[in-house]
This record gives structure tokens, C-alpha cells and sequence, in this order.
């Protein structure tokens, strides 16, 4: 850290890069399982609702166990939780091979969702205290690049695992991605940071606020809609894929791959110059687009044309969000706001999935793109509105940004400090 603290704009030093690969290992590992769990069950002969309930319902306990990282915060500190749920997250990628019924994954997803939820919280935690406040849009940009890389191409090598090996060869690799992110993040030095010290004496933060912080309704809002359209893919799209006959369904993942880092490259800066509805609003348009060809979608051309316009919008929307979401509250809620942003995320992912394996049982899975391009309309205007509000009756942020202590070098520590309580 000793080059951010010569100089605080200094984005690139090597805390951060470990928590670029550090973050994405630990992703790759868990939607790794996403898309090959449900077609896991259905070789089990689980029923649609069923491949739904095992897809979606961690997130009930990843939400929970969010609303408690502010007091494991207190009495564990940040990168002890941090551990915790990586070694929580290895020991249920280790269990998969052990229960070979639909009710024994059903248990072992609802631990999974304790360890994921515990360590996607803190992760973000330690990326909105070392990143300075000035590069904060490019900074989380490049943070959740590994988070968004590992969300494309995870699913692809699941599948691909699972397709052309075994089903078992998935759940090693998992089991190997938890392992490295726990030993890379053992020798990483968070706890160095003066920010991350400070932030363990900070006041109280209610439950409520805990699932959605205040000051950030609207881009939690946002969030959730978002959560739903992106697990309507994430989910469903290797089984969605087979029913018409598309050869490689791992292609979209493998294409979107490539759009998502290039737009991640651009993405950040677009944020810090503009603002956030230079990214989010076109985020939402090429997802938008992306749902309603996939529901009409009649060669596997189509299938990729889906695919590029699905990534560019997954790697602008993804870091817009959580970057508006970080930088509405100021530095003792910066737990509350990572936990705020995986909490809608979760929802949507989780509980759509829940929600749309059950219409899947009745209108097949294509009915459930289109009903996603409708969501994304209603996120769109949701969003407009929320900038027409704010043009009119500005939004009330936190009393102080969510910045570092470094970035303000007029005030002292103890100056800080006291301001922040």
C-alpha cells in the first residue's frame, strides 16, 4: 500500500490487483455450478421447479447472513470474514460430490448461499476502501472485471466440464478456485489499510439498512430488476439452448466474455466523466434488446448476435450499479452498501429463478426471455423517472462520501474520524 499512500490517486498497486484475481477466482468457482446444477438435477430427474429451487434458493441465506456482516465486522474484522466465507464456500463446493440426491444439493445450497454472501460483501468492502474516491467509477470497473469475467466464462467451462467429462470434474475445479482464493488472499495485507481500521468504529447500522442501505433505494431497485434478467441467462439458457437445438450453448458465455471485457475498459471512465446514466441507460437497452431476440431466436447466429449484445450490456450495467450504489453513503456504511448491491442481485437471480422455473413448467422457457425484456423496460422507466426526481428535488447523499482518508490530506485522521461519528 505504500504506493497509494504517496500518492492517493493512486488506483494500481498490489492490494488491489489481488483483489481483482483474488475476487474472480472465488466467483469462478461458484458460477461454475450455475449453469450445470440445473442440468445436474435434471439428469436426476428433478423436475422443473425443482432445477429452479436448487438454482435460486442460496439466496435466501446469502441474504441473511448479509444482514449480520456488520457485526462480524465489529467482532472478526473484514478479511477474518472474508475467510470465513471462502472456507464456507470450499467445504460446500467439496460436498457436491458427496450427496447424490436433489434434497441433499437443496441443503448444500443453502450453506453455499452463507459463505457466498459473506465473502461477495466483504470483497466489495475492501474494494470501496482502497480504491480513491476521484477514480471510484473506474476503479470499481476494473474491480468487478475478474467478478464479470468469471461470471461469463465460469459458466462456459461448467459446461463444457459437464458436457464433454463429468459432472465431477466441475465440483474439483470449483473445489480448486476456493482453495487458490483463500491462500492468494491469506497473504494479501488488507488489514494495513487505514481506511479499513477506521471503518470498524463506526456507528450502528440498522437491519433495514443493512438490505438496502439508505440513500441508494432506487439503484438497489434497479439492481433487483436487473438480478432477474441476468439469472433468467445464467440459469436456464444451457437447458433454453438444447430445446432448440442449438450445438454449443458454452458459445454465448465464451462471446459475451469478450464484449463484457471490452466494455469494462471503457465503462469505468464513461462513469467518471459523465455519470452514471451514461452507462446504466445503454446498459439497460442492450440487455433489453438481448431478452426479446432470445425469446424469437430461430438459428444459432441469432444465439450469438444475443450473446454480444447480452456481455456489452452485462459489463457496463454491472459496475453503474454497484458503483452508484457505493458512492451514495459515506465510509461506516460502506459494509451496508456492499451487502445492499449482492442482497438485489441475489433476490433477482435467486428468486427469479425460483419464480421462473415454475412458469417454465406452463409457458416453456422462451415466454421467460420475453417476460425479462418487459422487466427491462420497466427498469428503464424506473430509472428515468428516478433522474427526473432528481433533477427536480435532488437526491440527498450521506453526510460524507464514501472516500479515504488519504484523498482528503487537508484533515487530519482524527478530524476525519470524528466527523464520520
Amino acid at each position: 500500500m505504500s504506493s497509494r499512500n504517496s500518492n492517493g490517486d493512486n488506483l494500481w498497486n498490489m492490494n488491489f490487483i489481488s483483489l481483482i484475481v483474488t475476487n474472480g477466482i472465488f466467483f469462478s468457482g461458484f458460477h461454475l455450478l450455475l449453469p450445470v446444477l440445473p442440468l445436474y438435477v435434471s439428469k436426476m430427474g428433478g423436475t422443473p421447479t425443482q432445477v429452479g429451487l436448487v438454482a435460486g434458493i442460496f439466496v435466501f441465506s446469502a441474504i441473511i447472513i448479509r444482514l449480520c456482516t456488520d457485526i462480524g465486522k465489529k467482532y472478526l474484522g473484514t478479511t477474518k470474514c472474508l475467510f470465513l466465507g471462502i472456507i464456507i464456500s470450499f467445504l460446500c463446493a467439496f460436498s457436491y460430490m458427496i450427496f447424490g440426491s436433489v434434497n441433499g444439493l437443496l441443503m448444500i445450497r443453502v450453506v453455499h448461499g452463507v459463505g457466498f454472501g459473506i465473502a461477495t460483501t466483504f470483497y466489495a468492502t475492501l474494494a470501496a476502501v482502497i480504491i480513491p474516491n476521484s477514480k471510484k467509477g473506474e476503479g470499481m470497473g476494473f474491480f468487478g472485471l475478474g467478478t464479470t469475467v468469471a461470471m461469463a466464462v465460469a459458466p462456459a467451462l461448467g459446461l463444457w466440464l459437464a458436457l464433454d467429462y463429468s459432472y465431477s470434474y466441475v465440483f474439483w475445479v470449483a473445489v480448486a478456485c476456493q482453495v487458490i482464493a483463500l491462500v492468494w488472499t491469506y497473504f494479501c495485507h488488507f488489514e494495513r489499510t487505514k481506511n479499513l481500521n477506521v471503518s470498524r468504529r463506526k456507528s450502528h447500522i440498522s437491519i433495514f439498512d443493512q438490505f438496502a442501505v439508505k440513500g441508494a433505494r432506487l439503484p438497489a431497485l434497479l439492481t433487483l430488476l436487473f438480478g432477474i434478467g441476468y439469472g433468467s441467462v445464467l440459469n436456464f439458457i444451457s437447458i433454453f439452448a438444447n430445446i432448440n437445438h442449438i450445438q454449443h450453448p458454452g458459445y454465448f458465455f465464451l462471446i459475451s466474455t469478450v464484449c463484457v471485457c471490452i466494455a469494462r475498459v471503457f465503462s469505468g471512465r464513461i462513469y467518471d466523466r459523465n455519470g452514471p446514466s451514461s452507462i446504466i441507460i445503454p446498459g439497460i437497452l442492450l440487455f433489453l434488446v438481448s431478452f426479446f431476440l432470445l425469446a424469437h431466436i430461430t438459428s444459432e447466429i441469432w444465439f450469438i448476435v444475443c450473446s454480444i449484445l447480452y456481455g456489452f450490456g452485462l459489463g457496463t450495467l454491472f459496475p453503474g450499479l454497484q458503483t452508484q450504489i457505493l458512492t451514495r453513503v459515506s465510509m461506516d456504511k460502506s459494509s451496508a452498501a456492499s451487502a445492499t448491491f449482492y442482497n438485489m442481485l441475489d433476490i433477482g437471480n435467486g428468486c427469479g429463478a425460483i419464480l421462473f422455473g415454475m412458469i417454465a413448467v406452463k409457458t416453456g422457457y422462451a415466454a421467460l426471455y420475453s417476460l425479462s425484456g418487459w422487466l427491462m423496460v420497466l427498469m428503464l422507466a424506473f430509472y428515468i423517472m428516478g433522474m427526473i426526481h432528481q433533477k427536480r428535488r435532488p437526491i440527498q447523499l450521506s453526510e460524507e462520501p464514501l472516500v479515504s482518508e488519504e484523498v482528503q490530506p487537508a484533515k487530519p485522521l482524527t478530524e476525519n474520524t470524528a466527523s464520520v461519528s
